[in-house]
């Protein structure tokens, strides 16, 4: 049952002990999961089917409520696993039905559970497919989220502090889910295993390459990836500058995926970047880093409608006519028009033609804005960090 959507200035209605309100002040009403409480946040919703987890672990999504699109959400409950990040930053949650009990084997806790113990609160009941519809037709709102179990609600109150809350356009939220100081990562890919028991992440023994990750908000699978392929990674911080990266003597600088206004983290990320682009190293970008690396060659970036969420989108690679499918989280944008000479656009959206990819003409750097290492979503796009060692090995 979805609860009602409403306008007026209903203080309570029997049974729900949650609401979202938007900006507009529009009040959708329903049951409250997780942890009790209230957050304000940029209501964008995902239309992945799976990985639910991952989702809510990505620090890309500091700052957001998620409405998730796919009505079933909980049916592989939660383990220690399946996270990008140990705190996640997503602000909070929105569903269509109550969670599934799980059904799976490497499930360790229900979801609802998770979401209680990491502080996350969330609604249950909500039409989904109506805010999705919202979404759509006139952007990404602001909102509140307030699960309150004994259903009593200020709504002028909460309204206000809906209509107050600034919006994600002008924010670095990318100090608030960076590393404090930095750190090294051998984990690779988790694995089935061939017997009972095997199952799980291994660890890398024979390093190929030296690779400093600069941390913007970076997901755990993709460090994976990285060990994966050879390469003993350094973490650092988003603030860390071009000397102290070049002082660690990389064979390669990788620039992750993150939350907040680009233009914002730019400020200070862009100098840094140049720095690196003029030392020659071999450099790959995803999401905020693919940002990153356009404000540092002179282009520009802005906010989106209502963002890129999901696990299908379909991604066009222009060298070669292939059509991958993606994983994606971003609401800001570069502009492919104020790319500038020598910079070439190399993937676009098949959904919107936005820029999707990037490369520097005669040099080892390249950048994507969708998910490569797949987590969640499909791993059609893989071969990009097969790219970035292949870069590494002709330039040693």
């Amino acid at each position: 049952m979805a609860w009602p959507h409403s306008t007026d200035a209903t203080s309570r209605i029997s049974g729900a002990s949650a609401i979202l309100v938007l900006d507009d002040g529009s009040v959708l009403w329903g049951r409250g999961i997780g942890r009790e409480g209230v957050v304000e946040g940029e209501v964008c919703f995902n239309t992945s089917m799976t990985g639910y987890q991952e989702v809510l672990s990505d620090p890309s999504y500091a700052g957001q409520i998620v409405a998730f699109t796919f009505p079933h959400i909980g049916n592989v409950g939660a383990n220690d696993e399946d996270v990008e990040t140990s705190n996640p930053a997503a602000r909070g949650i929105i569903l269509k039905a109550s969670i599934t009990d799980p059904s799976n084997f490497r499930a360790l806790s229900h979801l609802d559970g998770w979401l209680k113990d990491r502080g996350l609160v969330g609604i249950a009941g909500v039409d989904t497919r109506r805010l999705t519809r919202r979404i759509r037709d006139v952007g990404a709102p602001t909102g509140l989220l307030r699960h309150a179990p004994d259903g009593n609600f200020d709504l002028a109150a909460l309204r206000e502090r809906a209509r107050e809350w600034p919006g994600l356009e002008g924010m670095d939220l990318a100090k608030e889910v960076s590393c404090a100081q930095a750190y090294t990562w051998d984990e690779t890919r988790w694995t089935p295993g061939g017997s009972v028991g095997t199952a799980g992440h291994g660890k890398l023994t024979d390093s190929r390459f030296r690779v400093i990750a600069v941390d913007f908000g970076i997901k755990r699978n993709i460090l994976r990836c990285l060990a994966s392929l050879g390469c003993a990674v350094t973490v650092v911080p988003a603030t860390t500058t071009a000397d102290d990266i070049l002082r660690r003597k990389p064979d390669g600088v990788f620039l992750s995926n993150g939350p907040g206004d680009p233009a914002a983290t730019g400020e200070y990320a862009a100098p840094t970047i140049k720095g690196v682009l003029d030392a020659g190293l071999p450099l790959f970008g995803i999401c905020l880093g693919h940002q990153m690396l356009a404000l540092a060659l002179g282009a520009k970036t802005g906010k989106m409608h209502m963002g890129h969420r999901g696990a299908n989108h379909p991604v066009k690679h222009l060298a070669t006519g292939k059509v991958e499918i993606t994983s994606q989280n971003h609401g800001f944008v570069v502009d492919a028009k104020s790319l500038p000479p020598g910079v070439l656009a190399t993937h676009v959206s098949l959904f919107d033609g936005s820029l999707e990819g990037l490369s520097v003409d005669g040099a080892p750097v390249f950048s994507v804005q969708y998910h490569p290492e797949a987590s969640p979503g499909p791993q059609d796009s893989h071969y990009l960090f097969d790219r970035f060692v292949a870069l590494m090995e002709r330039h040693a």
